[in-house]
């Protein structure tokens, strides 16, 4: 099934920001910078944005190719930054493995791509359906992308993203195996199943469930840190049940041979289906339209108000008229504002 738009942890660091951080960009005055603005490690390449020699180059040093997609005042692209990047361990995997090429999910600087076309950074970032930051694209000597790292990973587990495309693993196993923990964590050995979620046996056509309403596919695991804050809180607020009602939702076991058919009416079981829509981050939203066609999907860390905003996005079909979730979240954070609602991006 062709991969459908993927959301990462896209957010600013203020509501103003949030708002006018793209326009404020193109009003800045020379060697000034938006507000929220990270300097980026000085040992990052410092390209002429032709990706064909920047690739040519890191293979001549036995060296692969990392693309970081970035916008002011994301908190994300700061934490990535201020943290993993700052972390000698994470710093030196990067360093002796890649060459890494910052771009402005906004900008206008001129790239250009493997093939040679030439475009602007905006232009690139739209025909590689990124959408949001921070967004990380490993490619192979050959130019091929290997990995695509959505959002942002806590140290721990990108440091296993360096570790699986430096070590060339992308033929051998896919990410998800390769970093599938073991850990002994205090999360909840048991998944967060509801009543009210779909049960087995998992028929998941759209004349199975009678097609009135969008399909949520929950893809998580036991031992789950981020799927217990998922349903323990987020999913428990008051505005995400809400758009939660909206949905059919099925919570399926990443990892289960527990037989499932599909939407689009494939017999398989859930461990295939997460490694054909090559699920990777535990918990991913997986989201479908009534007729049964993948429209949106999250497979990164998120807060309460990305959660609801995703929801919201796909339940009210603003998709159809808005493609970029980025300008719809925008708008929904104006109107909000506009009714004194306070938005806290990190609660």
């Amino acid at each position: 099934m062709k991969q459908a738009v993927t959301l990462l942890g896209i957010v600013l660091l203020s509501l103003s920001t949030m708002l006018h951080a793209a326009e404020e960009n193109e009003n800045l005055g020379e060697g000034m910078v938006n507000p929220g603005y990270h300097e980026p490690p000085t040992w990052f390449k410092n390209s002429f944005m032709d990706l064909q020699e920047d690739l040519a180059e890191a293979r001549e040093s036995g060296k692969r190719l990392l693309i970081y997609f970035y916008q002011d005042g994301c908190p994300y692209c700061g934490k990535l930054l201020s943290v993993n990047w700052t972390m000698p361990d994470i710093v030196k995997a990067t360093r002796d493995n890649f060459d890494v090429i910052a771009i402005n999910l906004w900008g206008d600087r001129e790239v250009t791509d493997f093939t040679g076309n030439t475009m602007s950074e905006k232009r690139f970032a739209e025909k590689n359906r990124v959408m949001y930051t921070p967004t990380l694209l490993f490619f192979d000597e050959q130019g091929e992308l290997v990995l695509r790292v959505n959002g942002y990973y806590p140290p721990k587990k990108f440091a296993a993203a360096l570790d699986y495309v430096a070590g060339k693993n992308e033929d051998r196993l896919a990410f998800s195996e390769f970093y599938r923990e073991e850990s002994n964590s205090k999360a909840n050995k048991s998944l967060h199943r509801q009543s009210s979620y779909l049960d087995k046996p998992y028929k998941l056509t759209p004349e199975a469930r009678e097609g009135k309403r969008p399909l949520l596919v929950l893809f998580e695991q036991r031992w789950c840190d981020p799927c217990d804050e998922l349903h323990e809180d987020i999913f428990k607020r008051d505005e995400t049940q809400k758009y939660l009602q909206k949905f059919d939702i099925v919570l399926l076991d990443r990892w289960s041979k527990e037989p499932v058919v599909t939407p689009g009416g494939e017999k398989t079981t859930a461990m295939e289906w997460a490694k054909e829509l090559k699920v990777n981050y535990a918990p991913s939203m997986i989201l479908f339209d009534k007729e049964g066609k993948e429209v949106f999907r999250t497979e990164a860390y998120l807060k309460s108000f990305h959660v609801q905003s995703v929801l919201d996005y796909v339940s009210s079909e603003a998709y159809k008229e808005q493609p970029n979730l980025q300008r719809y979240i925008q708008a929904r954070a104006d109107r909000l504002h506009e009714q004194g609602i306070e938005v806290d991006l990190m609660n």
